[in-house]
């Protein structure tokens, strides 16, 4: 028996706008239902957005635990951080700021959700 990845939900009080960055961040076709949306792109998983009443930002990397995040891996830093910003995407920290040494850049999307992007 083996399991295959087919999709990551990632919580949002507002899946309009958290599926909209994904969307623009990772490009692909989206699927919208009034409560969930499903965004299609090659190399991915189906990501889904699902509307949870309530969802509050998380504070990480303020000391609060995380439940998961995104690792992405890009071969031009310079441009993935305009794309990040540009998309909607926030710096957690600020660049230069680096905590591993792959050099990874630490966002979060407009939900809150943290990801890292790291050189290829």
């Amino acid at each position: 028996m083996t399991f295959s990845l087919t999709s990551l939900i990632v919580d949002a009080a507002d899946p309009e706008s958290e599926g909209s960055f994904w969307h623009r961040l990772l490009g692909g076709s989206v699927t919208r239902t009034a409560t969930h949306h499903f965004l299609r792109s090659d190399g991915f998983p189906v990501l889904v957005i699902q509307r949870v009443p309530g969802h509050v930002m998380p504070q990480w990397p303020d000391g609060a635990s995380q439940q998961m995040h995104f690792d992405l891996a890009t071969d031009d830093m310079e441009s993935a951080d305009t794309r990040v910003l540009a998309a909607g995407g926030r710096r957690l920290r600020p660049v230069g700021d680096v905590t591993d040494r792959e050099g990874a850049r630490v966002y979060a999307s407009p939900a809150g959700h943290p990801f890292c992007v790291r050189p290829s």
